[in-house]
């Protein structure tokens, strides 16, 4: 796996004629070499590295004293100290330290670029990419060629996605079991992770967990409420799981005892509707904006607190493409094509403008040959759909 993800990362620096590419983000360095070290801290302290070319061997910087975690990792074919250049961690020395960072990566470029001194980086503070330039080395964004390697997974891939979703569902049978009135959403939300974490998984994107009048509107983050009886609990996973891949799954709870409302499953109707429809559309050699146009129609009412998306990209992140609604399309949307391998999430928000409560439901799905292979299997609450569906 680790090598057929490599190859994807050098297969987009040779169409781009790029002599390299040079990852900050934990998230692409995870999937071109297979290694990590303090994932999230170093989403904001940029203090890990690498530099790959397109052709040569790939040099790993890490931080002081960690070395000898990429021990074994057989892409990886060498790894020295990051230079860091963060005032937090270079103070006023900030300046004599990125000109050293500088002139290491250009080295590498030198060496290893036949000539060619034009690099992709992922994401990078002014004072670097100045210092690159500087250097003679020639900068250019490299999130589209990180996100292009990432779009279609391998079978091996697959598995470990099939592995971090496993996880997640566990999560959520757990968590469901626990969705009683008398209990905070901090307290549920905890569930998620304690299982996460017991099997192996890494962390948590999001604070998606919201009850009762903080389901509508969406994207309210879990918090010390204590939710009641007779109401919704929604939840987004977003969850890094093992082998660092995402299981992004949705789910709406009823915590009982009473029977839900009338309101409560014409709204996990509609949500239910638009994923099932939606996820039925979707096959290979569709276009996206084809897509967007065939998609489930949104009631009118709902439009208003409507998700940012119907459809997004996931592997080792929420991943290219974000398919827009339609209504959104002309203003946001792009168009491309559906391939077979892509990993796809398939989304759903429904909640009146000024309602009381909203539903949030997600199916994490995987393009195929023929059409589509849902990968989530967790069942959805029965109790809110109606006898018809």
């Amino acid at each position: 796996m680790r090598a057929y993800r490599l190859a994807r990362v050098r297969e987009q620096l040779r169409k781009r004629d790029l002599a390299g590419c040079l990852l900050f983000d934990p998230v692409n360095i995870r999937y071109a070499t297979g290694t990590r070290n303090m994932a999230v801290w170093t989403l904001h302290y940029r203090c890990r590295y690498c530099f790959i070319p397109a052709e040569g061997p790939v040099v790993l910087f890490d931080f002081h004293g960690c070395e000898h975690l990429s021990d074994g990792i057989e892409v990886v074919d060498e790894v020295r100290p990051a230079i860091s250049f963060l005032y937090f961690l270079s103070g006023d020395r900030t300046d004599e330290r990125v000109q050293l960072f500088a002139a290491e990566i250009a080295d590498l470029v030198r060496a290893h670029g036949g000539g060619n001194r034009r690099i992709a980086v992922d994401s990078i503070e002014p004072m670097a990419a100045n210092a690159l330039t500087a250097a003679g080395v020639e900068v250019i964004d490299g999130q589209e060629t990180l996100d292009q390697a990432r779009l279609i997974k391998s079978e091996d891939e697959v598995r470990c996605m099939r592995a971090a979703i496993a996880v997640a569902e566990e999560g959520l049978a757990r968590l469901g079991a626990a969705a009683q009135a008398g209990v905070t959403e901090n307290a549920l939300w905890s569930i998620l992770h304690q299982v996460n974490i017991a099997r192996g998984g890494e962390w948590i994107a999001t604070r998606l967990l919201s009850s009762g009048p903080r389901t509508n509107p969406w994207f309210q983050e879990s918090s010390d409420r204590v939710i009641g009886r007779g109401e919704l609990v929604g939840l987004d996973t977003d969850m890094v799981g093992p082998y660092g891949y995402w299981a992004d799954l949705s789910r709406t709870f009823h915590t009982g005892p009473s029977r839900p409302t009338d309101e409560q499953r014409r709204l996990y109707r509609l949500a239910y509707e638009q994923v099932q429809t939606n996820m039925a559309l979707l096959k290979p050699g569709m276009g996206f904006r084809e897509f967007a146009e065939k998609s489930w129609q949104i009631p009118d009412s709902c439009l208003a607190n409507r998700y940012s998306c119907i459809l997004h990209g996931v592997g080792v992140a929420d991943e290219y493409p974000v398919i827009a609604c339609k209504e959104d399309f002309a203003a946001t949307g792009y168009d491309g094509v559906f391939e077979p391998g892509m990993a796809i999430c398939v989304e759903s928000y429904i909640g009146e403008d000024g309602g009381a409560e909203g539903v949030k439901l997600e199916e994490q799905v995987l393009i195929t040959e023929n059409g589509v292979e849902c990968l989530t299997s967790f069942p959805f609450d029965e109790r809110l759909l109606p006898e018809e569906i």
